[in-house]
């Protein structure tokens, strides 16, 4: 029987939602958590192995010094506490892409703790405590065969693939998140993004979530007023930053009409479908007890010095956010401006343009709409596209002491995509440059007023704006290379009509 959710405006009447986000980072090292194994994407199935990631008996496991920095380069970055002392532990649970049956990772002794993370949604700043942040190891990677799902339910049979098993991970466990309400799904939306871009700067992993290098476990429960938290549910492994939104989102329409038909919500993971924005029911959800954690024999604690922890945080990177405030200022950009251009991963490439000699307003203007129409075209990224902030900025250059017009440099834009070459020199070679010669321009202007007869008569009768197509038939006529302000003039003073 097909249920009709209720709608979520309706959820948020009766109900406040309550978020929960485990986030899953692959830390970019040469070499996994405990071995020697390489690490790169994409290799032939089961050819970045050995007896340790394999959990061959006898084999035994040796922590990697660079995963430990880069975790707590993370720790700080989220204004997390360092632990003096901490350890590993063993979680124990089957599944066949786990080869061991145990996973080495942090319990009740991690090595980051007590952090939060400020974002901006909506103009609104929210603030998202971090509970934790500790380490632990990937598990290989299960693929199911002859279902219509991909997942394991109907699958004829299962590939595992223990690559990446054994690659290092860190695990950032915020608190519960409430008061969110409305905005639960872009609060949500928005922290992944920002903790995104955190990983990106540090230079700690590359965070393709296409890849699987950064994955999001999303808790979402609901509570009525004065009656305590709802019961929680994991969506596991979502894997976009817009699904991440959507499960948030389906999951709090979801719960609501369980409640609402006197139902109870069930502990448990659930899986996120892309094609439709639904979750389904995994399994039930553990506890801590389940998977009966204790410390991992085959390694000592970890104790950071103090000493090595204060030059991590010294060498500490500028952070996103801060980065966003000084460029902010810098470029003389609105908030609104400062989201477009980071939406667009524009920043850097019109920072760079302004440092180059442009006004920040033009270098937006440029990279925001033809120079990203022209990488969405080509299916890359701006700063993919074979131009530098330099020659754009020269661009802008010609356009502001006359030599080009809008049209004339989009053309002159194209050429240096093109070839590579400066764009003075593609104005040199394809004659570029504006006309403005009053006369080189009279006899385009005369063809245009004797061809339109209707559009001299609204001019006339005191309608100047429609000049408008006057001034656009001359500029065909020259190619896109008349001042398209000086044709406007020569226009009206041809018919005796003010400006």
């Amino acid at each position: 029987m097909t249920t009709t959710l209720p709608t979520y405006e309706d959820v948020l009447t009766r109900y406040e939602p309550v978020l929960g986000l485990e986030t899953h980072v692959e830390l970019g090292t040469r070499s996994k958590m405990f071995c020697g194994c390489a690490t790169g994407f994409g290799a032939d199935p089961n050819t970045q192995v050995c007896p340790v990631c394999l959990g061959l008996p006898g084999s035994l496991p040796v922590v990697n010094a660079a995963a430990i920095e880069y975790a707590i380069r993370l720790g700080l970055a989220l204004n997390c506490s360092i632990a003096s002392w901490c350890r590993f532990s063993r979680k124990n649970y089957f599944y066949p892409d786990m080869p061991k049956n145990f996973q080495i990772s942090q319990y009740d002794e991690p090595l980051c703790t007590d952090g939060y993370l400020d974002i901006e949604v909506d103009g609104e700043a929210v603030r998202i405590g971090i509970e934790r942040v500790h380490l632990e190891e990937d598990t290989g990677k299960s693929t199911h065969v002859g279902g219509a799902t991909g997942r394991i339910h109907g699958a004829s049979h299962s590939l595992v693939d223990y690559n990446r098993a054994g690659i290092p991970l860190v695990e950032v466990v915020t608190r519960p998140i409430p008061g969110t309400g409305a905005l639960a799904p872009e609060v949500a939306h928005g922290y992944v993004t920002e903790l995104r871009e955190i990983c990106r700067t540090l230079g700690i992993s590359d965070v393709r979530m296409e890849q699987g290098s950064l994955r999001c476990d999303v808790n979402v429960s609901l509570n009525r007023s004065g009656a305590g938290w709802g019961t929680r549910t994991e969506t596991k492994n979502v894997n976009s930053l817009r699904s991440v939104q959507r499960a948030v989102r389906f999951e709090m329409s979801r719960q609501a009409g369980v409640l609402d038909a006197g139902g109870r919500i069930v502990q448990e993971t659930r899986h996120f479908h892309e094609d439709t924005g639904a979750t389904t029911s995994g399994r039930s959800k553990e506890e801590a007890t389940d998977y009966r954690y204790f410390p991992e024999p085959d390694l000592v604690p970890l104790a950071p010095d103090p000493a090595w922890v204060e030059q991590i945080r010294a060498a500490l990177p500028e952070l996103p956010a801060a980065r966003r405030a000084r460029l902010a200022e810098l470029l003389g950009a609105t908030p609104a401006e400062m989201r477009a251009m980071g939406n667009a991963g524009v920043v850097d490439l019109v920072a760079a343009t302004t440092a180059a000699g442009a006004p920040a307003g033009e270098a937006r203007k440029w990279w925001l709409a033809y120079l990203a129409q022209r990488a969405n075209a080509a299916g890359v990224e701006p700063a993919e596209l074979g131009i530098t902030p330099a020659q754009v900025a020269e661009v802008i250059a010609l356009v502001d002491d006359g030599t080009l017009s809008d049209a004339l440099a989009r053309q002159a834009i194209d050429g240096v995509l093109e070839t590579g070459r400066d764009p003075a020199e593609i104005v040199a070679e394809r004659g570029l440059r504006t006309v403005s010669d009053t006369g080189a321009l009279g006899a385009a202007v005369d063809e245009a007023i004797a061809a339109q007869p209707d559009v001299v008569a609204k001019i006339r009768g005191g309608k100047v704006q429609a000049v408008g197509p006057l001034v656009g038939a001359v500029m065909r006529a020259t190619g896109g290379q008349a001042d398209a302000a000086v044709v406007r003039a020569l226009v009206l003073q041809r018919l005796g009509v003010d400006s």
